[in-house]
């Protein structure tokens, strides 16, 4: 056979580093309002192109263009630029409190805030949403309390929870928002089933599932994919492509030859792929699948392509895999900036009020903060008592749960 080269192993890396000049020369812009919108009861195969494009609705000067622009109010412009600055000043404050110690843990969603909340504000009241850890923005966007929010995340004696749940990981019925889960693309699949059951009991509500780039190579995304096909669960499964998960980069995901909406049509599912700091390009494209799904058409892949700003987590330090300035080089810029530029320059706004806009949120939340922390903090041991893991667990307890409870009040 002669002499043949030996085998290589290959590892996707990042364009940069820490110290290097940040390089998104690999990501392909189209001008706003380049790509088409088809019709939504369109063959999934006749939209294949539609998970390569990138649907934009934004110009450099805020002013939608193309087929992808729609009809928004601007009542429903202004609340989700207030729910945007309100998470922004929420997440600032919650990461504080981490770093001071009041909270063991905390989770950012600083740059992908028109994702959660565009979605919130397009969805119908009974519509459920299956959350990961970066969807806080839909909690505010429907006016969920912030204090509460808070509460859950100090884990202290008002959390809803009782300290049963990872801070960050709410739980709200009342505005469609389930239990995040920690384990990573279980949500995916509840969302699926929980769609299958909507269309079984002939209700009219739909599902959207959250999960990160990362964990599209988790069994559960694909399990979740063949049921939602195969069924025509009326469901929107949504891939938030923010570049990083902890300290691996799109790439190892499977990310860096092909898109991650692409996946979709090996299961014949239509999809998208949209520029998630693009408001009008969130809402335009929640639309059209969540139009889809109440027709009976079957579920919709959305892959949102944005940049997670901060840290993963308090847990991570992104100064360690990436350019500390990375975030200011992201070719689609600041969503809660993009939007301001379009209501200033389309709407009844102006760089004044929206300076006293800012200030009261962040006077809101700051109230909101100091009334958490009197309702106890790590800091000063006003958590829920140990003998609370046995509560709420059982509608009449088992005898040997009673006498271990007993045994443990008995040693305390």
């Amino acid at each position: 056979m002669g002499e043949v080269e030996p085998l290589r192993f290959f590892v996707p890396e990042p364009t940069a580093r820490p110290g290097d000049l940040p390089d998104f020369s690999h990501v392909d812009v189209p001008e706003p309002g380049s790509v088409r919108r088809p019709e939504i009861n369109v063959d999934p195969g006749e939209v294949r192109d539609l998970a390569c494009a990138l649907i934009r609705v934004l110009d450099s000067e805020g002013k939608p263009i193309g087929p992808w622009a729609p009809e928004v109010s601007t009542d429903h412009l202004m609340r989700a630029l207030r729910a945007m600055v309100k998470t922004r000043f929420y997440d600032d404050r919650m990461l504080r409190a981490q770093r001071q110690g009041k909270s063991s843990f905390y989770m950012p969603c600083t740059g992908e805030e028109a994702i959660a909340i565009g979605q919130a504000l397009e969805l119908a009241p009974g519509d459920m949403c299956f959350p990961t850890y970066r969807q806080q923005g839909w909690l505010i966007a429907r006016d969920w309390p912030v204090v509460d929010m808070m509460c859950q995340v100090l884990s202290n004696e008002k959390d809803r929870l009782h300290g049963r749940q990872m801070p960050i990981m709410y739980s709200a019925r009342d505005v469609g928002f389930f239990t995040i889960s920690g384990n990573l693309g279980t949500q995916y699949i509840q969302a699926v089933g929980w769609a299958m059951a909507s269309a079984i009991t002939r209700g009219h509500a739909i599902a959207t599932a959250f999960i990160g780039e990362g964990a599209t190579a988790e069994a559960d995304f694909h399990h979740a994919l063949t049921f939602a096909y195969t069924y025509r669960a009326p469901v929107i499964l949504n891939v938030v492509n923010n570049q990083w998960a902890i300290s691996s980069f799109q790439g190892i995901a499977g990310g860096a030859g092909i898109t991650f909406a692409a996946r979709a049509i090996g299961y014949g599912i239509p999809a998208l792929r949209v520029d998630g700091n693009d408001y009008l390009a969130v809402v335009s494209a929640t639309r059209w699948a969540a139009e889809r799904a109440r027709a009976n058409l079957g579920p919709t892949l959305i892959e949102w392509v944005t940049y997670r700003a901060g840290a993963h987590s308090t847990s991570d330090d992104p100064s360690r895999y990436r350019p500390s300035d990375e975030w200011k080089a992201w070719p689609l810029g600041d969503p809660l900036e993009r939007l301001k530029s379009h209501v200033i320059n389309h709407h009844d706004w102006s760089e004044d009020r929206h300076a006293d806009l800012r200030a009261a949120v962040k006077k809101e939340v700051q109230a909101a903060a100091k009334e958490a922390e009197g309702y106890g903090t790590l800091l000063d041991g006003r958590v829920p008592s140990a003998k609370s893991i046995f509560e709420d667990v059982f509608k009449e307890m088992p005898e040997h749960l009673v006498r271990q409870r007993e045994q443990l009040e008995r040693e305390r």
